[in-house]
C-alpha cells in the first residue's frame, strides 16, 4: 500500500519539476533588453485610434451557449446511434427522454425570443 503511494509521490514530484524547471531556465535564458514599443500592447501590429472598448451584444453568448448543449447532444447521441440495434427497450426510452428534455429547452429559448437576430 505504502509502495502505490510512493509511486504517486514520485509522479507528483517529477511532474512539478519538469515545468518548473524548464520555467527557471528559460528565465536564465532569454534575453532581457526591454523597451517602450516591446512593453505596449500589441493590436494586429497598428495603433489604436479612438475608444478601443467594445460591448458585445449578450445575444451572441446565447447562441453561443445554444449552439454548445446541440453539440454535446449530438456526440451523446452519436454512440447510441452507432449501437442502436444492440441497445435494449430501456435505452431507446432514455434517449427519447433525453431527446425530449432537449426539445423543451430548446422551446423555452425559442420562446423567449433569444433565436430572434436583432
Amino acid at each position: 500500500m505504502l509502495n502505490e503511494w510512493l509511486y504517486l509521490g514520485i509522479f507528483l514530484t517529477i511532474a512539478l519539476a519538469i515545468p518548473a524547471a524548464a520555467l527557471f531556465i528559460a528565465g536564465l535564458l532569454s534575453p532581457k533588453k526591454p523597451n517602450p514599443i516591446k512593453d505596449s500592447t500589441y493590436e494586429c501590429g497598428m495603433e489604436t485610434v479612438g475608444v478601443s472598448w467594445v460591448q458585445f451584444k449578450v445575444q451572441y453568448y446565447i447562441y453561443g451557449l445554444v449552439f454548445l448543449v446541440f453539440d454535446v447532444e449530438t456526440v451523446l447521441l452519436y454512440p447510441w446511434a452507432v449501437a442502436y440495434n444492440k441497445v435494449a427497450l430501456y435505452g431507446v426510452l432514455e434517449v427519447i427522454l433525453f431527446v425530449a428534455i432537449l426539445a423543451s429547452g430548446l422551446l423555452y429559448v425559442w420562446r423567449k425570443g433569444a433565436l430572434e437576430w436583432v
